[in-house]
């Protein structure tokens, strides 16, 4: 590493090893970790290197895994003697990729990023290629892997005025790790000038890979059942929830109650594992709730509690009003609309979507969503999308027709090219 920054961070990631070891040993106990895999964290790996190819795609959790399983099921298709590895770093995204069960697909949790763990990963999986997403940069294992010779690329690139501003006060250690990349694609303009500049080269504006990658759509079987627990009580999902967005909810949850006392809330935590923390907020808010993930169901509370998995396009398909959370406190970015207007779900958000603002910038030029800042607030656009969602439904489809597309076979053509040039010695 050349960049004073990054031979400082590579010093400090080694210092840092016995930190990191104690780290996952807490999350473990806390049931944020893996106990029977932490070795896996370590870059020992859970499992044999197969034969042939290897593409390795990272990802960071749920939303990136997605689009990671759908470049993965289209790479496999194409390159019948290859495998893909995919390294998520959450609980979530690992069960969410289990469950997909491609054929030629291995899981594993990416090594903490210090050296010789990144060593020991990459002295067993020897990826023929290497893809990282979205800001996944993760100095030592990008480098070690382009002193290897992998091929590298970095899709669906997206990064916050924030982060881009943050990685300015670094220039030389930004030329250096981007300057690794063999091709980056930018999901947004924002990110392709901002990464042109920390570069000094053109990056591609390939377009939001997420807007391509949908949720698989839930078993008729499944919606049936659900559509029978609801019955016509009015009901609304907040979808993708996070620490201290919950309470807010619960309190327009409770205001809608006054008028709507049949008002069913399906509350999707964005971390199931945060169930009993989001237990304790409804029992303190007053509300009833029935738990998804033990069979409960809901046809005598005011909430259900869906801390379960791949069930996201379930919600949506069984509300006609979503509220898209991640988005009512500044720091988290927002999560992606495209699921809930696909499902016939009208859009109500927070103010802070910065990290899908391209989105939302179409949403709101077709007056596709409404934005919440207080409980309050959230209560009135909920009865506002049940009596008048139609109208929002189908401007979210107008939105969604002139959102730009094509970013999927861009980002192939080039993992490809990339593939087929193979390691550099």
């Amino acid at each position: 590493m050349s960049a004073p920054g990054l031979s400082l961070y590579r010093a400090a990631a080694t210092a840092l090893k016995p930190a990191a070891r104690w780290l996952l040993n807490r999350r473990a106990r806390a049931g944020k970790e893996d106990p029977d895999r932490l070795t896996e964290r370590l870059g020992q790996a859970g499992q044999p290197r197969p034969e042939g190819r290897l593409i390795w795609i990272h990802a960071a959790s749920v939303g990136e895994s997605q689009m990671a399983l759908t470049v993965a099921e289209a790479l496999l298709a194409q390159h019948s003697n290859a495998h893909v590895l995919i390294t998520s770093g959450t609980l979530t995204s690992a069960n969410l990729i289990a469950r997909r069960g491609l054929d030629r697909l291995i899981h594993q949790f990416p090594p903490v990023d210090a050296p010789d763990w990144v060593s020991a990963f990459l002295d067993h999986w020897r990826p023929d290629l290497a893809v990282f997403t979205e800001s996944e940069l993760w100095p030592n294992l990008i480098l070690a892997a382009k002193a290897r010779g992998v091929p590298l690329a970095l899709m669906n690139a997206r990064m916050n005025r924030k982060s881009l501003d943050g990685w300015a006060r670094w220039p030389q250690s930004a030329r250096t790790l981007l300057g690794a990349f063999d091709w980056i694609g930018a999901a947004d303009q924002r990110t392709a000038e901002g990464l042109s500049r920390l570069t000094g080269q053109p990056i591609t504006h390939a377009g939001n890979l997420k807007l391509e990658c949908g949720l698989p759509a839930p078993a008729p079987e499944t919606l049936t059942e659900g559509q029978a627990l609801i019955g016509d009580r009015p009901v609304f999902v907040a979808a993708s929830t996070h620490a201290g967005e919950e309470t807010l909810i619960a309190n327009a949850h409770a205001a809608l109650l006054k008028d709507q006392p049949d008002a069913l809330m399906i509350l999707v935590p964005r971390h199931p594992e945060r169930a009993s923390e989001v237990a304790d907020i409804l029992n303190a808010a007053g509300l009833s709730f029935a738990q998804r993930s033990k069979g409960e169901t809901p046809q005598s509370v005011q909430v259900w509690l869906a801390d379960t998995l791949g069930e996201m396009a379930l919600w949506y398909a069984l509300c006609p009003v979503a509220v898209i959370a991640g988005s009512f406190m500044d720091g988290i970015g927002g999560h992606n609309p495209i699921e809930a207007s696909r499902a016939g779900s009208a859009v109500i958000t927070g103010p802070y979507v910065d990290s899908f603002a391209d989105v939302y910038a179409v949403y709101d030029a077709h007056d596709a969503r409404s934005i919440a800042h207080t409980a309050d607030e959230v209560a009135t656009q909920i009865r506002q999308g049940w009596s008048d969602g139609g109208r929002m439904i189908e401007n979210a489809r107008a939105a969604l027709d002139a959102l730009p597309g094509g970013a999927l076979p861009l980002t192939l053509s080039h993992l490809n090219r990339l593939l087929d040039q193979g390691p550099k010695g």
